[in-house]
């Protein structure tokens, strides 16, 4: 199979969000050479194990291993290593950790040139209220920022957050940090899918995100080919 896209194509990441390979597979064969980057979340690498990820980097693919780590800063960097020898190209860490278990994770992927380490910073599902109900004061944009500055104190190669963020953290971070945003809808009043601060992946470009995550918009859509081509033609 053909998947070298495009830089630019690859800005855009499908999610893998299912709970089995088989159903994960029959989309990858679906959308064939018109994607070269899928997003592997905690379900599906617990239903299906690690063989998935390592099969389409083999095959030509980028992975984003989205782990979210929140652990011991050893038990972090093991994780990271394990993503690393996976072939993984991003892999994620919680912010809200600190920078001991950030730093531990950055240090890990030293020995895998091509992983990305990105701090996840607000969880796209959060609110300000969800924030108030754990003890923090601040809405969730400072917060996303708060935890942005941290990442890159940590050596953190970009940040998780909603495409409502992204202009604040590009103003932040400059342009080379990667900006990675979930919740991704095609139309404005389209289907959240649990994400409480969504966008569109024209909103998310242009407001300075360098990756976008797509889930159900692609994957639940009649013709996922036509619904990704609309995704990557907004950027």
């Amino acid at each position: 199979m053909d998947t070298e896209l495009p830089l630019a194509d690859r800005r855009v990441i499908v999610a893998l969000d299912f709970d089995d390979r088989r159903a994960a597979e029959a989309l990858v064969e679906r959308l064939g050479d018109a994607c070269g980057f899928y997003k592997i979340g905690l379900e599906l690498l617990t239903a299906a194990g690690p063989g998935l990820a390592r099969d389409l980097v083999g095959r030509g693919h980028e992975v984003f291993l989205d782990l979210k780590l929140f652990e011991i800063p050893n038990s972090v960097a093991g994780a990271v290593r394990a993503a690393g020898a996976l072939g993984a190209s991003m892999v994620t860490v919680h912010a809200m950790g600190g920078t001991g278990i950030m730093s531990a994770a950055v240090e890990a992927a030293r020995e895998f040139p091509r992983l990305r380490v990105l701090a996840l910073t607000v969880v796209t599902s959060m609110t300000g209220s969800d924030l108030a109900d754990i003890g923090i004061a601040a809405d969730t944009e400072e917060q996303v920022l708060r935890l942005a500055r941290l990442a890159v104190g940590a050596g953190c190669d970009g940040v998780i957050a909603s495409p409502r963020e992204a202009g604040a953290l590009r103003g932040l971070l400059g342009p080379d940090r990667l900006i990675v945003t979930p919740g991704v809808v095609l139309e404005p009043e389209g289907p959240a899918g649990g994400h409480a601060r969504p966008g569109t992946s024209r909103a998310a470009f242009a407001a300075g995100a360098s990756h976008v995550v797509v889930g159900r918009s692609v994957a639940r859509a009649a013709d996922p080919v036509d619904a990704l081509r609309r995704v990557r033609a907004a950027g």
